[in-house]
């Protein structure tokens, strides 16, 4: 009779440093990369399992937890808990089911990895040096200074108005953009490196309806919660170093391009460390409390605050200031969102009309610059960021309703 065992390539991470639970968990990597967070007891079955019989496990996990186990108590945690998740095969040594992979509410979707994590970790071992804690504080030094010197003394509204007129500098500003982009998501993946984890694949998809690039740092969470920050930051901080060196080549050249690319550096700054969406700014809210995903615990709080209902389980397995943070998180997003989504709503047939005016002059002027072929990319590449945010709020909108038509058809069902 087989034995169960682990599903081969699960690692056994270990407890989860710095989290903001009152009984850490301990982490599973699953064959796919995906982590699983276990109970202390659920992962002591996992340890022991090691082709032995469930007897000697039930012995094993007596021992370690000082409470008394039986053969059928550990065949009921392997089947019922631990093979579901795809970490374990069945008792009977069968194989799990197929696991599907967690769909968190707002995520990144439409992956397609560019970079292997064996490219991404080799380039990563190119930039990791720059998070040495010398080197971070001489390159803010330095991003302070220049934000002083930029804002004080440079005309960016000039700038932007001669590049705009421009199709070649227009597309050469989106390249610079796109470089930026890149370029934030090797600083995840260097400053993963640096704190002796390995950065999984690089690449591009969709985050709502907006193009976007990304890079898996699921392994940060075998970092403490400084490293898990360090990570988390390390995009924006490599966003700053490419703003130093487009200072500088403005320094050299006066060329008002890039200045028009500092500043669209600097909005993906500002996107990046907004707590609302998944962006950066929402995984350091998590990291610094150590709870994986905050968008769960919307519910809990509205009904624990708002409604006045009693604590349900979530909320009462969290520790005290964590779940402070939490909350006051929540407190912020809802009306946040609320806010700003009223405010679009209510400005959207003006924004409709704008941009209907902006594409038809956009159209026309074209070919009138002297460029006919970049003029007309140009145009295009504007058409579609205009019109990327009206169909992200549709998709958003979508979502919403969608979610609240599921909540009423479960509460009357």
């Amino acid at each position: 009779m087989a034995l169960p065992a682990l599903v081969a390539g699960t690692e056994l991470v270990g407890e989860f440093e710095d989290s903001g639970y009152r009984e850490p968990p301990h982490l599973v990597c699953r064959p796919d990369g995906q982590i699983v967070r276990l109970p202390a007891v659920l992962y002591q079955v996992a340890r022991a399992l090691d082709g032995r019989p469930v007897e000697r496990v039930a012995e094993q996990l007596s021992r370690e937890t000082g409470r008394q186990f039986a053969a059928e108590h550990v065949v009921f945690l392997i089947d019922k808990k631990l093979a579901p998740l795809g970490l374990t095969t069945y008792s009977d040594g069968s194989p799990p089911p197929p696991t599907a992979k967690a769909d968190p509410f707002l995520a990144f979707r439409f992956r397609l990895a560019v970079l292997p994590e064996r490219a991404t970790w080799l380039l990563a071992g190119l930039f990791a040096w720059l998070f040495r804690p010398v080197l971070v504080l001489l390159a803010l030094g330095a991003f302070a200074f220049g934000e002083v010197w930029l804002w004080m003394t440079q005309d960016t509204g000039a700038a932007l108005r001669a590049v705009l007129s421009s199709p070649p500098d227009v597309l050469l500003v989106v390249l610079l953009a796109v470089a930026s982009c890149v370029f934030h998501e090797m600083g995840h993946g260097a400053a993963c490196r640096y704190g002796g984890v390995r950065p999984g694949a690089m690449g591009c998809g969709i985050y709502l309806v907006w193009p976007a690039f990304y890079t898996d740092i699921t392994s940060s969470y075998r970092l403490g919660r400084g490293g898990r920050i360090r990570a988390d930051l390390g995009g924006v901080y490599f966003n700053a170093l490419f703003v130093l060196g487009l200072l500088a080549l403005y320094g050299a050249t006066g060329s008002p391009l890039l200045l028009v690319a500092i500043f669209s550096v600097h909005l993906e700054m500002i996107q990046q460390l907004l707590p609302t969406l998944r962006f950066d700014g929402y995984y350091i809210v998590a990291d610094l409390v150590g709870i994986p995903d905050l968008f769960k615990y919307i519910g809990p709080i509205l009904k624990r605050v708002v409604l006045r209902r009693p604590e349900d389980e979530r909320l009462k397995a969290l520790k005290r200031w964590p779940q402070i943070v939490v909350a006051a998180w929540v407190l912020f997003l809802v009306p946040a969102l609320t806010l700003q989504l009223g405010m679009v709503l209510a400005n959207l047939p003006q924004l409709l009309r704008s941009d209907w005016r902006t594409v038809n002059l956009l159209v026309e002027n074209a070919g009138t610059a002297g460029y006919p072929v970049l003029g007309t990319v140009a145009t295009c590449l504007q058409i579609v960021l205009l019109t990327l945010p009206l169909a992200g709020l549709a998709l958003v909108l979508g979502r919403l309703l969608r979610s609240l038509a599921r909540g009423v058809g479960r509460r009357f069902s």
